[in-house]
């Protein structure tokens, strides 16, 4: 399928209307740099997480959810289940123990996931950024989509292609600023800054996103994974301010060569800032060691941006692993 050139796809390729950097001795970023930082440890810079932390005891969610409201479920890293009057969305779910090509060697969850798949509610709608390991999971897919055939996946322009070939249906793609309607619920794909690869010849070869989720008068942003953009600002400005917004705070160690496309701490309560939301919630730390900070930095530095800015405990937080709150 080809899609029409614009500001971010050159026929071949997608890419960020906004340039990314090089480091500090001009080296290139790419995948194969991705790999290198991943292992090349050192002690000096990459910081040791424990192989496993175990959850604490949350109930299960259930119940009716009051009108106006949301209860947001953290499952891991960029994993949640939202429930919604008369919706239950999931976002970026990885239930697998490693986020990798092989099931073998590569990135190994720290945490459980929150829920199982066992004791989720039906669901109705998953939001699916781009095609990172870690963020666009086959094995769960496939697992969701048995358990709840009629689920609808929204995604990004490129992956229903691939979603197909591991027989995963229901796929709806999606350009920036494209809508997709699903009965009363509207979801837009947002611009991000970001990349997509699951091997080292498709580079950028499908699209990345965040997500606007309107549902009954409520708007919830889902950021996906990306870096600090301009475009933070346009999506309030096109779409509205967020109710809530879920921002990625983690895996942001060097900055020279995360700091395009992963947000730190300090990014993401600007974009909060930028969007205007009203309450934001912390993803994407926390559960699979990507980077090189400390496993508990992104939520301390949270706090550190969050006290610069003024910004009261609530306004911007963080869940537990398993924990669900209303908002």
């Amino acid at each position: 399928m080809s899609y029409s050139i614009s500001d971010h796809f050159d026929g071949t390729h997608f890419f960020n209307p906004e340039p990314t950097i090089r480091g500090p001795r001009g080296q290139r970023r790419g995948f194969v740099s991705i790999i290198q930082a991943r292992f090349t440890r050192d002690p000096n810079i990459w910081s040791v997480w424990p192989k496993h932390i175990e959850n604490a005891a949350y109930p299960v969610p259930v119940g009716e959810v009051p009108a106006g409201q949301v209860d947001v479920s953290f499952i891991g890293h960029a994993s949640f289940l939202l429930r919604l009057p008369g919706l239950n969305v999931l976002t970026d779910p990885v239930f697998s123990r490693r986020c990798s090509p092989v099931a073998f060697a590569g990135p190994q969850r720290v945490r459980a996931p929150g829920l199982a798949i066992k004791d989720l509610p039906k669901i109705d709608l998953l939001l699916l950024s781009h095609n990172h390991y870690d963020h666009c999971d086959v094995a769960s897919l496939q697992a969701l989509h048995k358990k709840f055939p009629g689920m609808r996946i929204v995604t990004t322009l490129g992956n229903a292609k691939f979603l197909a070939s591991k027989r995963i249906a229901g796929v709806a793609e999606l350009d920036w600023w494209h809508t997709h309607g699903l009965g009363e619920t509207r979801i837009t794909a947002t611009p991000a800054r970001h990349f997509s690869a699951r091997s080292l010849r498709d580079r950028n070869k499908t699209l990345w996103a965040g997500f606007m989720l309107e549902h009954r008068g409520q708007k919830i942003y889902f950021a996906g994974d990306t870096g600090y953009t301009k475009f933070f600002g346009d999506i309030r400005a096109r779409l509205g301010a967020p109710d809530l917004a879920l921002l990625p705070i983690g895996a942001y160690e060097p900055r020279w060569f995360m700091g395009p496309v992963h947000m730190n701490p300090a990014d993401a309560v600007q974009a909060f800032a930028d969007l205007g939301a009203k309450r934001a919630v912390g993803m994407h730390f926390g559960t699979f060691q990507l980077t090189a900070e400390a496993i508990d930095a992104p939520e301390a530095d949270l706090a550190v941006a969050r006290d610069a800015a003024g910004l009261p405990g609530d306004a911007f937080t963080t869940l537990d692993c398993g924990e669900t709150r209303r908002f």
